[in-house]
């Protein structure tokens, strides 16, 4: 019996990794970090893609299981799917390719309202597909308030 190689999953986990390598490439000088003026709680540049890769690995199992429901509901919920990876891919271009740390936190609070609807889209079709998406939330959350430090740092001491 051959081992048959499940398509649509292994494309909805690359579409996610995708998006963020290519965000990644289109940001400039992601190395800009170590040089910020952060907050205590910052964690080492070096955590960063480890998280983010497991975090997109994540968004494409979670989107794979809404995927292959017969749920009428499915196509609202990724489509919303879609669109938060979109606010994802621009959030690192703002941040870190034009240093627009205001509008990148104002951005991000976008992303995480639409992760919020994504979650809950999610939990409609696949319970499981929306508990995935929990550490994308929290790690948002941690990245908005890194962000709105970091812009009050760059004001107080540029």
């Amino acid at each position: 019996m051959k081992n048959k190689i499940n398509s649509p999953f292994i494309i909805s986990i690359l579409i996610p990794l995708a998006v963020g390598s290519i965000s990644a490439l289109l940001s400039g000088n992601m190395s800009q970090y170590s040089t910020l003026n952060r907050p205590a709680f910052s964690p080492p540049a070096l955590v960063f893609p480890i998280v983010w890769t497991i975090l997109y690995i994540l968004m494409g199992i979670s989107a794979y299981l809404v995927y292959k429901t017969n749920d009428p509901q499915k196509s609202k919920a990724l489509r919303i799917y879609i669109l938060q990876l979109v606010f994802n891919f621009f959030w690192s271009i703002l941040f870190f390719g034009f240093s627009q740390y205001l509008l990148a936190f104002f951005w991000l609070l976008i992303l995480i309202l639409l992760i919020i609807i994504m979650i809950y889209r999610f939990y409609q079709v696949s319970p499981l597909a929306a508990y995935l998406q929990i550490p994308y939330l929290f790690w948002c959350l941690f990245a908005a308030y890194l962000n709105f430090m970091i812009f009050l740092m760059s004001r107080l001491h540029p």
